[in-house]
């Protein structure tokens, strides 16, 4: 079994920045890929970034050249910098982990994170 657990979340003012991180524990020897999925009220589910085990990277269109995801394979953590931000990166951000890309980018995701927050107001 894996489990993900993310950290970083909050209130943040339009502009500024965030680090989330996703600290995975347990088998983590069969995930590929973990990624960032967020969604705001209303909203499709979407993915925001992610990283393979041997780093190659994924971001959406809205989020590039603005945010930064990151591993430290030592901490089994995989971190999202989250710079420049805008009122409509406000979403619940959820970690995710994936044994394949495609299952990554189709939501045939096995392992979940909690979620965590993250607010920017203008």
């Amino acid at each position: 079994q894996v489990q993900l657990v993310e950290s970083g979340g909050g209130l943040v003012q339009a502009g500024g920045s965030l680090r989330l991180s996703c600290a995975a524990s347990g088998s983590t020897f069969s995930i590929y890929v973990i990624g960032w999925y967020r969604q705001a009220p209303g909203k499709q589910r979407e993915l925001v970034a992610a990283i393979s085990r041997d780093n190659s990277t994924k971001y959406t269109d809205s989020v590039k050249g603005r945010f930064t995801i990151s591993r430290d394979n030592a901490k089994n953590t995989v971190y999202l910098h989250m710079n420049s931000l805008k009122v409509e990166d406000t979403a619940v951000y959820r970690c995710a982990g994936s044994n394949t890309w495609r299952d990554m980018v189709t939501v045939k995701i096995p392992y979940w994170g909690q979620g965590t927050q993250v607010t920017v107001s203008s």
